[in-house]
């Protein structure tokens, strides 16, 4: 298939995503939608709500200005892929279609994809993949969605917790490989943010219940920093405690916090603790004070190696985000920082 074949079928796809929350009684559409009306009677942490802004996220990823941005720094290598080869993708399933952006790499890069799928979201990806098939009938030929076995196979990009990491060091070994593991992000504050600035990056924390790579779960804060600013934003998302299986979390952290007499703040909607760690609990997000540039810069490049993004209204000696953009990310936002398209395209180049 040429490359501008497959430009134009995602963009028609981008433009059918974006319409999905305006237009649910379209029959182009009613294969996702029925994919996500199942998702969220299985899993119960895909709601609509967060199906929907997943959906949304995606459909402005395939803006055509944004796709033709992401593909322009490959130029030949594209045209020059040796493939199509079988690449084998194992997807999480922590957030609604998590997968896509290495679903939508190694079908731009010219390969076959056989990826296996996450027992928690496993319809949403068959369904898109259904309307891509409707929109450019080639792809019939590139596509393998499964919850088995993924067989034989080219080469293996693989994402997982800290642990099946390295069961997937011990099978994929043997291919090219990408193997990612469990990243958590962060946000710096510098105590001078507005209320609509930390609405927004209540988002960053929020969306998705905290389950995502890129939710924030730690917080940097400027000493004496007052604390309550972040409550009062935070008590947005009290509806959150409707949610069964959320609510269980919040309330099981929250009692062994009392029990163990240590201190917190109640946000309403999720625990707030001063440590160090990045890593946090569901319903309990960390912060840390810090004093000085250089105090901060140490405290991150301690953890950078497993922090997926930071979020910052100030520059930082790091890549960083905008508050309420960390859970929109861009296609040349690349998961840990590894160049998936580049790894793609240099595995088989001439």
């Amino acid at each position: 298939m040429k490359v501008a074949e497959r430009i134009s079928s995602f963009i028609q796809l981008g433009e059918y995503l974006r319409t999905f929350k305006k237009s649910p009684g379209n029959l182009f559409l009613s294969p996702l939608t029925d994919a996500a009306y199942r998702s969220s009677i299985e899993n119960p942490w895909f709601t609509p709500e967060n199906i929907t802004t997943a959906i949304g996220s995606i459909g402005q990823m395939l803006e055509p200005v944004k796709l033709h941005q992401w593909l322009e720094p490959y130029g030949q290598k594209i045209t020059d892929n040796t493939g199509p080869r079988t690449i084998g993708v194992v997807m999480a399933g922590n957030i609604p279609l998590v997968g896509f952006h290495d679903f939508i790499c190694v079908l731009m890069s010219g390969n076959r994809i056989k990826a296996k799928l996450s027992s928690s979201d496993a319809y949403l990806l068959p369904a898109i993949s259904q309307m891509l098939v409707q929109i450019q009938p080639l792809w019939k030929e590139y596509l393998n969605l499964t919850t088995g076995k993924l067989g034989e196979m080219d080469a293996v990009i693989a994402t997982g917790s800290a642990n099946t990491s390295r069961y997937f060091e011990y099978y994929f070994g043997k291919y090219p490989h990408i193997i990612r593991n469990h990243r958590n992000s962060i946000a710096v504050l510098n105590g001078k943010e507005t209320d609509s600035v930390l609405h927004d990056l209540t988002k960053d924390i929020m969306l998705f219940f905290g389950m995502g790579c890129r939710s924030i779960s730690k917080l940097f804060i400027p000493a004496g920093y007052d604390v309550e600013k972040l409550k009062t934003v935070l008590a947005h998302y009290s509806n959150y405690l409707t949610h069964n299986k959320y609510a269980n979390n919040y309330n099981y952290q929250k009692s062994i916090l009392l029990i163990n007499n240590m201190p917190f703040f109640d946000a309403g909607s999720i625990l707030l603790r001063n440590n160090k760690s990045i890593n946090s609990p569901i319903a309990v997000l960390h912060f840390e004070e810090y004093r000085d540039q250089e105090g901060l810069t140490e405290a991150i490049q301690a953890d950078i190696s497993t922090i997926q993004c930071i979020v910052s209204e100030s520059p930082l000696p790091f890549p960083s985000v905008l508050p309420g953009k960390a859970q929109f990310p861009e296609l040349w936002d690349y998961a840990d920082q590894a160049d998936t398209m580049d790894f793609l395209l240099s595995c088989f180049s001439k």
